[in-house]
């Protein structure tokens, strides 16, 4: 059995303006932005490690708030390399003492200087494995609020565009947020060996809260994973939209039991044998496919 957890929280850093038009009064605050989320992270890291967590995958922009709910260029300026930017060294240093793996999705900003939405890939003695870029990039509105994340990110532009990395605990993968409405997505990482897929989120509204679960439960059934869904929970100045949170592990034959209480963390113990072992149901859907009769 591992023992993974996901984080379930919103921006920690105590000084937001109480209106959006007070925004640009940040600009010089990134640093510290930064620096309070990712502490905040670090805090709920040790915690997890004092009661065995063996992974954990953090929230989807972890080091700010969630600032694509509009358009603000002060935002740009909190993109970071994804293999020498603080919030990695600080995470290096973190799965090295705690011996945890730790998925980290950041705001990256490349030598190429483009900007992604990155889940970076580190094991537990402190390596940066590789690092996997969004592929969707959402841009729309529902009833509680629009989302431009065009603006802030590119889409993924190197393959594979659904890398895999053998870490201490197993083989794993990330879809994040948007990735995971998409047939094929879950598919191709399975294929690749995907055992533990993390799916961290920064979702709202009806639609979105409804079908939240219940895509995790048939992708990780329908494919023969364990995927571990992160969402932030709560509101977060000046916006206030609220994150419904739900966060959740489910795996080939159901829901993953939350072994701890913890706030602000979800934990459970998974076991990376039934993926191997013969479904319960009788199925064998990789054997009884038929591709010639379907895209």
């Amino acid at each position: 059995m591992i023992t993974i957890a996901l984080t379930e929280t919103i921006n920690a850093y105590p000084g937001m303006p109480a209106r959006v038009e007070g925004l640009h009064t940040l600009a010089s605050r990134l640093e510290d932005i930064r620096r309070a989320n990712v502490d905040h992270n670090l805090d709920l890291i040790a915690d997890a490690a004092k009661i065995g967590v063996q992974a954990i995958g953090l929230g989807e922009l972890f080091a700010a708030p969630y600032f694509a709910l509009n358009k603000e260029p002060m935002w740009l300026a909190m993109a970071e390399s994804a293999e020498s930017g603080p919030t990695v060294r600080a995470l290096c240093d973190a799965a090295l003492r705690h011996r945890m793996v730790i998925v980290a999705p950041i705001y990256e900003l490349a030598a190429s200087g483009r900007r992604y939405n990155t889940a970076v890939f580190i094991d537990n003695d402190g390596r940066i494995l590789g690092k996997y870029r969004k592929t969707h990039i959402p841009h729309g509105e529902n009833e509680q609020g629009q989302f431009v994340e065009p603006f802030y990110f590119g889409r993924s532009d190197e393959e594979p565009y659904f890398p895999v990395f053998k870490t201490a605990i197993g083989v794993v993968g990330a879809a994040i947020c948007y990735d995971r409405h998409f047939e094929g997505v879950i598919r191709t990482l399975a294929l690749a060996g995907a055992e533990l897929i993390f799916s961290p989120a920064v979702t709202f509204g009806a639609k979105s809260e409804r079908m939240w679960q219940l895509e995790f439960d048939v992708d990780a059934a329908r494919h023969g994973v364990f995927i571990a869904g992160s969402n932030r929970r709560g509101a977060e100045p000046p916006w206030n939209q609220p994150f419904f949170g739900g966060s959740l592990i489910t795996g080939p034959n159901g829901r993953v039991p939350r072994i701890e209480s913890r706030p602000e963390l979800i934990i459970g113990a998974i076991d990376l044998d039934e993926i191997r072992r013969p479904d319960p149901s009788g199925w064998n859907l990789p054997r009884d496919r038929r591709p010639d009769i379907y895209r």
